[in-house]
């Protein structure tokens, strides 16, 4: 195999099979790596690997290493100890990236993949039974390790066809990176997140008990169910009454979806508790399915890639931050260890600010509070104005700098502010004045996408335009997409180095480290992400925030805080006891 592969010694095609039970680390069953200019096969079996201290082939920097959905082969390298590839080909980031926004010929897997080729595969039943039979447990016949092993050696086969087919659309050193992004993707997922499961279970055993009495706790301020059933009209009525406007569909109604309540409750905090009663009652099913191991730890697929701008996507049931904010409260630090959540300051402003070059608006980020210097700067406020003295101001004008980011209409906005819409006409007007260069280079970006089809991150993460594009969504798709190219680099730096990174969300981080350490870590991971900011930003340098949490604390969202408090006050009425955690069961163990 030559071209934009050649200068490398070897190349490997490595495939695992393996059982992860839910909120586990991954368990190899076996092994299979094929070098594909020589043909060269390697076999091994569980009892094999477990003995094999070091991959039995060349993972240094002039041997490429290639798989399919790499963190998973990845985290295999962690069960085993072995050490991380030094470069990482994922076929199936690299095939998100040429599908992203187009419609596949049979979904993203590798089944997928090749179908899209038109290369042949092992059929969809068999890769199935197959897979049934690598989870399930206890001892293998040798005709059952010989059937495992041989469809293993398929999927490398396989590999060996798609490179090759892959290979004339491959960015190569950028595939790289995100190969890299694999690597730190494996590490978190074997971390995880410390639970209270003590916790968990008393809330798991007892929501039925309290669902009736903590409606009637939170509802008391506004008046909206019936039962534990939410009434839109009663709703409709307490809008009118306290005076809020709220966003309607085209048929008239209230929109209700849960994006919406969320959008409406960033701006108007009265209604955070309302939104937190209604997505825990509505959506308790995501409370329920909380992947947590043995270990106490919460650990799923954080499922890389697979939004549109390149942003992980675990699965809400799953994810310790997917469900109601007030649940998050369930994560809480070992004994002996704290927590950090380290998130970046209005990335998405200052995303934009650099990545359009406007002055303006880079001076904004710079003092510390762009919503409030925005006000200044279009002269609406004077230029002494502080946080306390113009609250309605500066909360209007971040309304406006986020429409601007949503691409946001001045009817929605107007709705969203509570104001006509000549007025938010004229926020939106003042936006354009005070920021022309970003309007310019955000219309830029737009134009090429309509123009060439497709539109890419400083690292060429790509969406692909289609037919019924959405002109928005191609605004704001360079600071979403450039937002986690930056949370990538960041989760690279942070693993590489040693810090112990829970789990990435969003634009930010959880990392773990002794509490005696904790202010150490925290430095190191702030450092990591402004370093991550300044390569993607082309040098400008985004600020972020720490929230410390040592043992015996938990975390706690400050959107979910009533609520939690609510909850377990109905808990130590029904006689389920106070929030209180045994000892843990062992302690966690970091492999490098």
């Amino acid at each position: 195999m030559s071209g934009s592969l050649g200068h490398y010694r070897e190349v490997w095609a490595v495939d695992f099979e393996f059982h992860a039970p839910t909120g586990e680390r991954p368990d190899p069953r076996c092994m299979v790596a094929r070098e594909l200019r020589s043909g060269r096969s390697i076999r091994v079996w569980a009892d094999e690997l477990a003995r094999t201290p070091a991959p039995p082939f060349p993972t240094g920097p002039d041997t490429l290493f290639v798989a399919y959905y790499a963190s998973a082969e990845l985290g295999c390298f962690r069960t085993l100890g072995w050490t991380m590839p030094a470069r990482i080909l994922d076929l199936y980031t690299e095939f998100r990236r040429l599908t992203n926004g187009q419609t596949t010929v049979s979904g993203n897997g590798l089944l997928g993949a090749l179908a899209h080729f038109g290369l042949g595969a092992v059929d969809a039943t068999e890769k199935s039974d197959m897979r049934d039979l690598a989870i399930r447990g206890g001892s293998f016949s040798e005709a059952e390790r010989t059937a495992l092993l041989e469809y293993c050696e398929s999927d490398v086969v396989a590999l060996s066809k798609l490179l090759p087919a892959m290979l004339p659309f491959l960015d190569v050193p950028r595939a790289l990176v995100r190969g890299r992004y694999m690597a730190a993707v494996a590490a978190m997922e074997w971390v995880g997140t410390p639970v209270d499961v003590a916790a968990l279970e008393k809330l798991r055993g007892n929501w039925g008990r309290i669902k009736s009495d903590l409606v009637r706790s939170i509802d008391s301020e506004y008046g909206v169910y019936d039962g534990t059933t939410f009434k839109q009209d009663r709703f409709t009525n307490w809008l009118e009454r306290v005076g809020i406007p709220w966003p309607r569909l085209p048929s008239g109604a209230l929109a209700l979806d849960d994006e919406t309540f969320r959008e409406m409750a960033r701006i108007r905090p009265v209604l955070s508790p309302l939104r937190e009663l209604r997505q825990s009652l509505s959506g308790m099913r995501l409370f329920s399915g909380l992947a947590v191991g043995h270990d106490w730890r919460n650990r799923c697929l954080l499922s890389p890639f697979r939004s549109i701008t390149g942003r992980n996507q675990p699965r809400n049931a799953s994810f310790i931050f997917g469900p109601s904010a007030w649940l998050r409260g369930l994560i809480k630090p070992e004994p002996g260890t704290a927590l950090a959540y380290v998130d970046w300051s209005q990335q998405e402003f200052g995303t934009a600010a650099a990545l359009s070059d406007d002055p303006a608006m880079m001076e904004a980020y710079r003092s510390g509070d762009p919503y409030l210097r925005f006000a200044v700067q279009a002269d609406a406020v004077p230029p002494d104005a502080r946080r306390d003295t113009h609250p309605t101001e500066r909360e209007r004008f971040k309304a406006c700098t986020l429409a601007v980011q949503y691409g946001m209409a001045e009817q929605s906005l107007a709705t969203r502010i509570g104001q006509p819409e000549p007025y938010a006409r004229r926020l939106l007007d003042l936006h354009r004045r005070t920021y022309p260069r970003y309007w310019k280079w955000s219309q830029a970006a737009v134009d090429h996408a309509m123009i060439h089809g497709w539109l890419d991150t400083v690292f060429g993460w790509r969406v692909h335009v289609g037919p019924r594009v959405n002109a928005r969504s191609l605004a704001n798709f360079p600071m979403q997409a450039n937002g986690a190219e930056m949370l990538r680099l960041a989760c690279c730096l942070l693993t590489e180095r040693g810090v112990c990174v829970c789990c990435p969300v969003h634009d930010a981080v959880l990392v773990e480290g002794p509490i005696n350490e904790i202010d150490e870590v925290v430095e190191q991971t702030q450092a990591a992400m402004a370093e991550a900011s300044r390569i993607v930003l082309g040098g400008f340098e985004l600020r972020s925030d720490a929230k410390i949490v040592r043992y015996p604390d938990r975390y706690m969202d400050p959107r979910g805080q009533r609520m939690w408090e609510s909850v377990w006050s109905h808990l130590h009425q029904h006689g389920a006891g106070t929030c209180t955690t045994p000892a843990h069961p062992s302690p966690l163990i970091i492999s490098s």
